[in-house]
């Protein structure tokens, strides 16, 4: 797509940034009765040129219902953070086809490991084929 300056659109994002979540993650059984908190940053490349034309949110990926699965995941107890950022990964591209690529960093804040540190967590790069 090209911009009223001219520039063409190469690559576009949808982000979130810094969403807190208490949730039930861990492999310990403490972890997933008391719970911790998780932090996630993520970026989804999507087309937005349509929306810039358009102005409307039917063109684009509504964060809100994006936020809205991630919580519906984090709801969920399971043992590995990896677990939660796979189901994550799979229900944002089974509800919008089309997305190019994610970038997603969980972290939870206070990891039982005896460490003083501000988190622990994973980090995914995906690109869809």
């Amino acid at each position: 797509m090209k911009l009223k300056n001219r520039m063409v659109i190469s690559t576009s994002y949808i982000l979130l940034r810094g969403v807190r979540f208490h949730a039930f993650i861990g492999v310990g059984e403490q972890e997933r009765c008391v719970g911790n908190d998780y932090i996630l940053d993520l970026r989804i490349g999507y087309s937005l040129a349509n929306a810039m034309e358009s102005d409307d949110v039917m063109d684009t990926l509504n964060y809100a219902e994006v936020y809205d699965l991630i919580k519906n995941v984090m709801q969920h107890p399971m043992k590995l953070l990896e677990a939660a950022a796979g189901c994550i990964v799979d229900n944002l591209t089974a509800t919008y086809k089309g997305i190019e690529s994610i970038d997603l960093k969980l972290i939870k804040q206070n990891p039982p490991m005896g460490a003083d540190c501000e988190g622990a967590g994973v980090e995914l790069h995906l690109i869809n084929k």
